[in-house]
């Protein structure tokens, strides 16, 4: 059968199967009540720097298990490097982690377990196929379903989560477990802005996060175009009187406001006012493959030189570092060698990862900015500061308000030598991977953070 005659079939059989029901997920997101509103409005730094003069965070890129994997490597490393004058360990000291897609899995799984993640996580997930359940290739039989919504819904892989590591347990539950926190990103792809599980976005729309589900989160966030329909969170304006944050009325009016932060401010209004009734999810890769949008915009919707930190923490920190955990893939495919193609799978395919790609430079880029420039803010409150403002913060004899280092860097497969980078970028973006690659993907993440000069130095600045 001529190219042609076989395409014809296909999108003869899809229109067919198009008449079947639509794949779709009902939205599990519950109101706000008093009790919710109050537990929604809690501070997504709370702790952060309380018991030392450090602030460590990390950000877990997207990828599926080879995403995870490099970011449990990255944990297993840390957790190799001691801490100076105390029996604790560098893992133990972070303060925060953003994760997206793959990352996400190893974000909330740390973030629920603490130290307790790194004897088991392989075992439990990396070495697991998390696609048990889902149907994973775009053919014939399933392209009615991809083109209705997403070839699987979300009930399989959540379910597998919640077995095999989560276990039902919702925010409320998995933010009183205390540092580090833990931000889950997945992309609004209405509104083209990232959806971060936050008290923000859900106090906007009137639902108790307290009441989600870790799981449904996780799946939200690693949603894979066509591979998945689009989780769906639902609004329910006019359900609470609790005003919105002012900052977010004056970015979404400020032409001069970052086009990250003023995008995301238009979105959350029109949660609040009820344009955007059902909010649809998907990768959070699609914006921001990094997961560090969500920092970003709450350091830039700051009204002061040291939020989210308090004026204690601000006055006691001395080192930040800002790690992003990076484990793109490489560049795959050969239609670049003919005239013809991409088609099908290849050309939906790079059309994903050039959205994904192009993201990242830029997120990147305005996330280096907007670090740099708090550390500079905070630096000049620190020496504005009065005598009695010193003393209500708690500032020790001897204290020097412009020792404040920000240590920001990037750990990729490129930082390796070249035949293993290329082998590491070649490894699939799926849920299951052979032992093999697992553990050589964990490898990289430990040798990649030993060997970063950013990280060196900050260990040697404490």
């Amino acid at each position: 059968m001529s190219r042609l005659g076989s395409l014809g079939v296909v999108v003869t059989s899809a229109a067919l199967l198009l008449g079947c029901a639509s794949v779709y997920n009902v939205p599990i997101n519950v109101p706000l009540d008093a009790v919710g509103a109050a537990e929604n409005a809690r501070p997504a730094i709370e702790d952060a720097a309380a018991s030392d003069d450090l602030l460590i965070g990390l950000a877990f890129s997207g990828g599926g298990t080879r995403a995870a994997a490099f970011s449990f490597g990255v944990l297993q490393e840390m957790d190799n490097t001691p801490m100076p004058r105390a029996s604790d360990k560098m893992v133990d000291r972070i303060d925060f982690i953003s994760g997206v897609s793959g990352g996400s899995v190893t974000a909330a799984y740390f973030g629920l377990k603490k130290r307790d993640a790194l004897a088991d996580f392989r075992e439990r997930f990396l070495l697991q196929n998390a696609e048990e359940g889902l149907q994973t290739e775009l053919s014939i039989n399933t392209i009615g379903r991809a083109f209705s919504g997403g070839i699987n819904d979300s009930k399989a892989f959540t379910k597998w989560l919640d077995a095999h590591l989560f276990h039902n347990v919702t925010f409320g539950e998995f933010r009183r477990v205390g540092s580090p926190k833990v931000w889950i990103n997945a992309s609004d792809i209405y509104n083209h802005v990232p959806f971060v599980f936050d008290a923000t976005a859900f106090s906007a729309i009137c639902s108790d996060l307290t009441k989600y589900p870790l799981s449904s989160a996780v799946a939200a966030s690693a949603a894979v175009p066509i591979a998945f329909s689009p989780a769906v969170v639902q609004a329910f304006p006019g359900t609470c009187r609790d005003p919105l944050p002012p900052w977010i009325a004056k970015a979404a009016a400020n032409r001069n406001a970052s086009p990250l932060l003023g995008s995301y401010a238009k979105a959350i209004l029109r949660y609040r006012d009820g344009a955007v009734p059902y909010i649809k999810l998907m990768d959070g890769g699609l914006v921001d493959n990094y997961g560090i949008s969500g920092f970003t915009v709450m350091r830039e919707s700051s009204d002061n030189p040291y939020a989210p930190l308090t004026p204690a923490q601000a006055v006691k920190l001395r080192r930040a570092m800002f790690l992003v955990v990076d484990a793109k893939a490489g560049i795959t495919g050969n239609w670049v060698n003919t005239v013809e193609g991409p088609s099908g799978v290849d050309m939906l395919k790079a059309a994903v990862d050039t959205t994904m790609d192009a993201s990242v430079g830029a997120s990147y880029s305005a996330f280096d900015r907007t670090m740099k420039d708090w550390q500079a803010a905070m630096i000049k409150w620190r020496c504005g500061l009065s005598g009695a403002e010193r003393a209500r913060y708690g500032v020790r004899p001897g204290w020097n308000c412009k020792d404040l280092n920000f240590f920001i860097g990037r750990l990729g497969f490129d930082q390796l030598e070249p035949d293993r980078a290329a082998a590491l970028e070649a490894v699939p973006t799926r849920f299951q991977l052979p032992p093999q690659q697992v553990d050589d993907v964990i490898a990289a993440g430990r040798d990649t953070l030993r060997l970063s000069p950013i990280y060196q130095a900050f260990i040697r600045g404490i």
